[in-house]
């Protein structure tokens, strides 16, 4: 069963006289055993928790089938974050560095870079994949901007991460109706800025809410799920040296007496030997035999 607690979980609300739906993430067992697979100096894991949180907003409120998976690539110290979250909220996240992380700006650590959004469907059809200009100094700015200017739906983030939790909100903006509260979002983003950190990321949904919208009519939903998972397995892996070909299996093997395959999500480490290459070519010839014959 994967890792978690009853503070792991997405739960939506929304305003019930204004056209505003928004979502509260909170991850501390899932963060935690994505930290418990790598050993991320801090300002890294502070980074790296908020892409995780971002990722769950986004993929709850895209209701996706497939994956969304965010990516920061940086030539500056921070080379590179990544983090997949799927439309059933299954986590799992990596990070890349090089030297001294300074304690400046998120645009100073990555440097010359990019910041990619892929929407992959996993369904067969082709994935779509786009560009984020980094306008902003932290990730809530970089994306809140790529968002405005994509024409969506306005929308605003905060984010959080601190030690073992991470934590953020999002509102956005519905299509206007003409009997509702045509101040509404103003107002409701207004007292969102109010939030401190250390709310967002210690105080239950329900209490955040009430912190923030008391004067508020706001319905809250159940919550959802989150947790780390990883894709990775044996036969994953198995699969990948089958399309890479004997040939090349044979040529690691031949230098290194063995293939390593190492998941840089989990960390987890496959190790093939002569036998166990002999056995996944051999299943592949009686396959293919096979399928002549019939």
């Amino acid at each position: 069963m994967p890792p978690y607690s009853e503070s792991d979980g997405l739960q939506r609300f929304l305003f019930e006289h204004a056209p505003i739906r928004g979502e509260i993430v909170h991850l501390d067992q899932v963060w935690q055993s994505i930290l418990d697979r790598h050993d991320y100096p801090a300002i890294m894991r502070n980074l790296l928790g908020e892409l995780a949180v971002a990722a769950v907003l986004l993929a709850a409120t895209l209701k996706l089938k497939g994956s969304l998976i965010l990516q920061i690539q940086g030539s500056g110290a921070l080379r590179l974050l990544v983090v997949e979250c799927t439309g059933e909220l299954e986590v799992r996240a990596t990070a890349k560095w090089e030297g001294e992380l300074s304690e400046g700006g998120l645009a100073e650590l990555v440097g010359d870079g990019r910041f990619v959004i892929t929407l992959d469907p996993k369904d067969g059809k082709q994935a779509y994949q786009g560009i984020v200009a980094l306008e902003g100094d932290s990730i809530a700015e970089i994306l809140q901007n790529y968002m405005a200017r994509s024409e969506q739906l306005e929308t605003r983030l905060w984010l959080a991460c601190e030690g073992e939790n991470a934590a953020g909100m999002l509102l956005q903006k519905l299509p206007d109706q003409a009997e509702q509260d045509e101040d509404g979002w103003a107002r409701a983003a207004h007292l969102a800025d109010t939030l401190k950190r250390e709310e967002l990321l210690a105080l239950p949904a329900g209490e955040l809410l009430h912190r923030l919208y008391h004067e508020e009519d706001v319905r809250l939903f159940e919550r959802q799920a989150i947790v780390f998972r990883c894709r990775c397995s044996r036969n994953s892996v198995t699969q990948m040296l089958k399309m890479i070909g004997r040939e090349e299996v044979d040529s690691i093997l031949s230098e290194q007496g063995q293939v390593e395959v190492h998941c840089e999500f989990c960390n987890e480490r496959y190790v093939f030997d002569t036998v166990d290459a002999e056995a996944i070519f051999c299943e592949t010839l009686a396959a293919t035999v096979n399928e002549t014959r019939h």
